[in-house]
């Protein structure tokens, strides 16, 4: 129920409503850990609706304010704390963002992926524990080779902490999602399968 969650959203949030467009999600307290600040303008390039529910900083709230004031059909924030719009950011959205600069014990990328929303998120602690990175890497012929199980993907991961890198691996994770559906298909189906117990 993907695109109904997400349709739902759009209206509520006020967004306009487009099935077809990707809409990403950021769920968090708005600190420095987090990496609000490598959220820019630039973003508004892509092609892509942008959701963040999150309180904190009031540097970081102001930054994500002008982002939704200047490209109101973009960008939508959330100031505060709501767990019933948190659930339906997680199933509405299509991308999960979780660009931490360190993350001991994160769950937002874990909570994502049981709902089918593909997390882009930062090599980090735990993300870079629970998150497999799609990469062009054939594990059926690493299988072969004997070098043992390869675990499959289950969303995309960027190295370095900076506005560049989170902007270049979104840009990768929206060419899948546009022109490879069975692939995003795929990494959804691994996400919802996975298990953290």
């Amino acid at each position: 129920k993907k695109i109904k969650n997400k349709l739902a959203l759009q209206k509520k949030l006020g967004l306009p409503q487009d099935k077809n467009i990707a809409l990403a999600g950021l769920v968090s307290r708005l600190v420095w850990q987090k990496g609000i600040e490598l959220f820019t303008e630039k973003f508004a390039k892509l092609n892509c609706q942008f959701v963040f529910l999150g309180a904190g900083n009031k540097k970081y709230e102001a930054l994500l304010k002008k982002l939704a004031k200047k490209y109101p059909d973009k960008f939508k924030v959330i100031l505060g704390f709501d767990e019933r719009l948190a659930q339906q950011i997680y199933a509405g959205a299509d991308i999960f963002l979780m660009p931490s600069r360190f993350e001991p014990c994160g769950l937002g990328q874990m909570i994502a992926m049981r709902y089918g929303t593909i997390p882009v998120v930062r090599q980090t602690g735990v993300l870079a524990d629970t998150v497999t990175p799609l990469t062009k890497i054939n594990s059926t012929s690493l299988r072969r080779r004997g070098l043992g199980e390869v675990k499959k993907p289950t969303g995309f991961v960027f190295k370095k902490f900076d506005s560049t890198s989170l902007y270049n691996t979104l840009e990768q994770a929206l060419n899948i999602y546009y022109n490879r559906p069975k692939i995003w298909r795929q990494l959804q189906i691994n996400g919802m399968k996975k298990d953290f117990s």
